[in-house]
C-alpha cells in the first residue's frame, strides 16, 4: 500500500472541494443519507444510501450495496475503502439526491478529505459530513442544552460545528463535504432533525444498513 501516493492524492483532492453553496436544485427535492459498514470480518464493504423527499423527510428508495473490500483499515485514509461501495450503490439508485448527508467526515479531517468530502468530488453532489466522534481539530465542549453549538476548528482553519441535536446525547460533528457552505451544512442538518439523535437521512440509512425494526415496518408497508 502506497501510502504516500495516497495521501498526495487526498491533497490534491482536497483543493479542488468547493466549500460555498453551489445547490442544484434549491431547495433541493430530493435529500440523500449514506452509511457505510463492514461484514465478514471486514472482507465486505457494505454501503447503504437511501433518499427522502423534501420536505416531508419520507423515505422513497433505498439500496445497498456490498463489495469485497479494497484496501484494510488505515486511519486518515478511510474514504479509499469506503467509497467503492458507495460507487456502486449510487449508481443503483433511481433518484439521484440534490443534497446528501454522510455519516462520516467532510473537511474535517487531518488533509481535508473525509468520506463526504472525498464522495461528493466524485459525484459532484452538494454534500455533508455528519460525523459521531471527532477526528482532528479542537472545540469547545457545547453546553448540555439541545441546539448548543461551538466551532470546530484546527490551525486557526475553521473546519465545522460540533452541535448538540439533543439532550443527554454526545454532539454531532457537521462538516462541509463539497459544493456547500459550513453555515449551510447544518443549516440543512438541523432542518432534517425529527427527534431524534442523527438528522433523517443518515439514521434511515444506519436502519437501512442495520435492518432496524423502523426499516422492517418500512419495508412491509411498501411492499
Amino acid at each position: 500500500m502506497d501510502l504516500a501516493a495516497l495521501r498526495a492524492q487526498q491533497l490534491d483532492l482536497a483543493q479542488q472541494v468547493i466549500v460555498e453553496d453551489r445547490f442544484i436544485a434549491d431547495p433541493p427535492r430530493w435529500i440523500g443519507g449514506a452509511d457505510v459498514g463492514f461484514e465478514d470480518e471486514g472482507t465486505i464493504t457494505r454501503a447503504a444510501l437511501v433518499v427522502l423527499a423534501w420536505p416531508s423527510l419520507n423515505l422513497v428508495e433505498y439500496q445497498v450495496a456490498r463489495i469485497p473490500t479494497v484496501m484494510p483499515y488505515i486511519p486518515g485514509f478511510l474514504s479509499f475503502r469506503e467509497t467503492p461501495a458507495l460507487a456502486v450503490a449510487w449508481q443503483q439508485l433511481a433518484h439521484k439526491p440534490d443534497l446528501l448527508l454522510v455519516d462520516g467526515h467532510g473537511i474535517a479531517h487531518p488533509r481535508r478529505l473525509g468520506v463526504a468530502s472525498h464522495f461528493g468530488l466524485m459525484i459532484d453532489v452538494p454534500t455533508i459530513g455528519v460525523a459521531k466522534k471527532r477526528l482532528c481539530g479542537r472545540y469547545t465542549l457545547p453546553s448540555d442544552s439541545p441546539g448548543a453549538l461551538a466551532p470546530l476548528v484546527d490551525k486557526d482553519q475553521p473546519l465545522g460545528w460540533v452541535w448538540r441535536s439533543k439532550a443527554r446525547c454526545n454532539p454531532l460533528f457537521v462538516s462541509t463535504g463539497h459544493r456547500i457552505s459550513a453555515d449551510t451544512a447544518l443549516s440543512w442538518v438541523q432542518r432534517c432533525m425529527a427527534g431524534y439523535r442523527l438528522p433523517e437521512p443518515t439514521r434511515w440509512a444506519d436502519a437501512v444498513a442495520s435492518r432496524k425494526p423502523a426499516f422492517l415496518r418500512w419495508q412491509e408497508i411498501h411492499q
